[in-house]
């Protein structure tokens, strides 16, 4: 087993790819004219209050004002804490202040009491707009380092939960309580399970001099204004995900090779031997087969092993994932052949899902299985395979119709609303009108209005493909409707014309 970071990096589009042992886990794309937002820092103004949501509009100069929750303004160091105790039943979990809420029924003061429409408030993006909907704000400002990660406004401090000896995490603790100012809070990241106290300080002292730099800038500037970018895609990938358990980081751009060695002496040099120069004829990606990869990924239709496949549908309010046999026919009895096709279909799943990022709330039909033991052994299955997922999910047990309802957390874009766009023809619903329905309403018209028109000719205008139909399967229907209306027809094909798209024109 071996983990190495592919990076791919040009003037117009930088690439990321995270394999495990030659299998594409996962993919990050980021486009200078669609830069990622998450983790930038604005003054923005308060726009409008909206009680009845409990939650405010805020520009930030985007074209789309942010949404700001009243759980994202203000938070009770107690209600923290207990949040906190209740997110690390969670196994794998990593804390970030925007994902603090209070618990219910507890006592807060409502939006209007903490915003006002023309107040400036200084506020973190930590969702992407994504479709419609502007980006996801909070109040609750997070700065990662490479071994922690800095709460300003917080008094708490954290550590990850994929750290599991007791002992060390209680030392962990203690080294921060010793070094942090008071009133101030840190999470100790995965990667600072071995750190030493002078490197958990030094990444201390560089996140407070940033933090006392993001103040002193939204003091000079009016708002809306951005006063903290987040790091390029490249930098906070290898930030966050190069660790001590990849083998290679393989860039094939020099400028950006010579940037992360230069990056990695300030943060980890003991990780700069690692970083590789791919200098090839073959294109990195290519040589590795992601671009393959990457393709499969935006298919509809994946298919498994044994010859069964699963289709993926994503839509605007949940993905809905629908599990089939397929080719597969099995070796014993049906509900045997049910089971390991849903079986496999679990791992299958979880490697999609975290491939394609795909978020929010997600129905899973597996294919109906009678027998309950069966749907518990699937539902553990499934559990097991998403724990390497480091979003947060959340399953429900399988239904006695096969279904599994879950969540998992979306902060981007999935990958096929960065990669692609609703189709010119159908404008994203997935289907046109038929050629036959478009011939059978071009009669229906001409019908209509025949004796309304003194001219003896009729010009169809139409796209090839309808054309062939009305001069070949339809050309009876065309023949009879000549007789009755007594006019002559003439069907000219347009090749740049939509398929469901028509003109009719009437002359002598």
């Amino acid at each position: 087993m071996y983990t190495d970071i592919l990076i791919n990096a040009t003037p117009y589009e930088n690439r990321i790819a995270l394999v495990d042992s030659g299998n594409l886990l996962e993919f990050y794309i980021e486009r200078p004219a669609e830069q990622g937002l998450v983790g930038n820092i604005y003054c923005g103004k308060v726009v409008r209050v909206l009680p009845g949501m409990q939650a405010a509009f805020v520009d930030i100069g985007l074209e789309r004002a942010g949404f700001l929750y009243v759980d994202d303004v203000l938070i009770s160091s107690c209600e923290m804490e207990r949040r906190i105790a209740r997110e690390e039943q969670i196994p794998g979990h990593v804390f970030s202040a925007s994902e603090i809420r209070p618990i219910a029924g507890s006592s807060q003061p409502g939006i209007a009491d903490l915003l006002k429409e023309g107040q400036n408030v200084l506020v973190q993006i930590s969702k992407e707009p994504i479709g419609t909907k502007g980006a996801r704000l909070t109040c609750h400002i997070t700065l990662p380092g490479r071994n922690l990660v800095f709460m300003p406004l917080t008094d708490h401090i954290g550590v990850s939960r994929k750290i599991e000896n007791e002992e060390v995490r209680q030392k962990l603790r203690e080294k921060i309580e010793g070094l942090r100012p008071p009133g101030t809070g840190f999470i100790v990241r995965t990667v600072a399970e071995h750190a030493t106290e002078a490197e958990l300080e030094a990444d201390m002292e560089f996140l407070l001099l940033l933090w006392d730099d993001i103040k002193s800038h939204c003091g000079r500037v009016s708002a809306p204004n951005l006063v903290y970018k987040d790091l390029d895609m490249i930098l906070r990938s290898v930030r966050d995900l190069f660790t001590e358990d990849v083998r290679e980081l393989i860039v094939d751009a020099k400028p950006v090779y010579e940037r992360l060695l230069n990056f990695m002496q300030t943060f980890a040099p003991e990780l700069q031997g690692k970083i590789v120069y791919y200098d090839r004829d073959t294109p990195l990606f290519e040589s590795y087969g992601i671009e393959v990869d990457i393709n499969r990924a935006l298919d509809r239709k994946v298919w498994l092993r044994s010859g069964g496949y699963i289709i993926i549908e994503t839509t605007e309010a949940l993905t809905v994932i629908d599990v089939n046999t397929g080719r597969f026919v099995g070796k014993k009895d049906q509900a045997e052949t049910i089971f390991k096709t849903n079986m496999e279909a679990v791992k299958e799943i979880a490697y999609q899902l975290r491939l394609r990022n795909i978020g929010g709330i997600i129905i899973v039909d597996f294919i109906d299985m009678d027998n309950e033991a069966h749907r518990e052994e699937l539902f553990l299955a499934f559990q097991d395979a998403i724990k390497k997922d480091k979003n947060r999910v959340n399953i429900l047990k399988v239904s006695e119709f096969g279904l599994v309802q879950m969540t998992r957390k979306r902060s981007l874009e999935n990958l096929a609303q960065m990669m692609c766009e609703p189709c010119m023809y159908c404008e994203g619903e997935g289907i046109v009108k038929s050629r036959r329905s478009t011939c059978y309403e071009i009669f229906r018209k001409i019908s209509r209005d025949a004796g309304k028109i003194s001219g003896n000719k009729v010009y169809i205008k139409v796209h090839p493909m309808v054309a062939d139909m009305l001069l070949e399967e339809e050309t009876l229907y065309i023949e009879a409707l000549q007789k009755e209306t007594g006019k002559q027809f003439t069907i000219i094909p347009l090749r740049d014309t939509h398929i469901s798209r028509y003109e009719i024109s009437w002359g002598d």
